[in-house]
């Protein structure tokens, strides 16, 4: 199975996948709804033929799928393979971040002054 590390931040998350010896076209990320898929795929150096003495270097095809929470945007996603690391970058959807809320008030325009009495009164100011 492929290491992965996993950061993020208010706007968005970074995924680093090691890809060591696949070729960038040799790796396929998809999109589900909120699925990720990542299949990368390792080509054996030798030829047909070759006199094999050792050989421990894995090869063949791997798979690995993520599940992104619903405050991600998917669709917005992503990615880059440079050294040997797969780089997805998953943006945090609009609805997620944080927002100033303005706050509505039933006596908008109004406020309380103190009268001769000592008491407070509401006004239009």
């Amino acid at each position: 199975m492929r290491r992965l590390g996993v950061g993020g931040e208010d706007q968005e998350f970074i995924v680093a996948i090691d890809v060591p010896g696949s070729a960038p076209n040799d790796i396929d990320v998809t999109v589900e709804r909120n699925v990720v898929e990542i299949t990368a795929r390792r080509q054996p150096i030798r030829q047909e033929g070759d006199e094999v003495i050792v050989d421990e270097r894995p090869q063949g095809e791997s798979r690995r799928q993520l599940f992104l929470g619903d405050n991600l945007d998917p669709s917005k996603l992503s990615a880059a393979c440079e050294r040997g690391v797969l780089t997805l970058t998953i943006p945090v959807s609009e609805a997620s971040k944080p927002r100033k809320i303005e706050i509505a008030s039933s006596d908008e325009g109004r406020q309380s002054v103190p009268t001769d009495s000592g008491q407070r009164e509401s006004v239009n100011a």
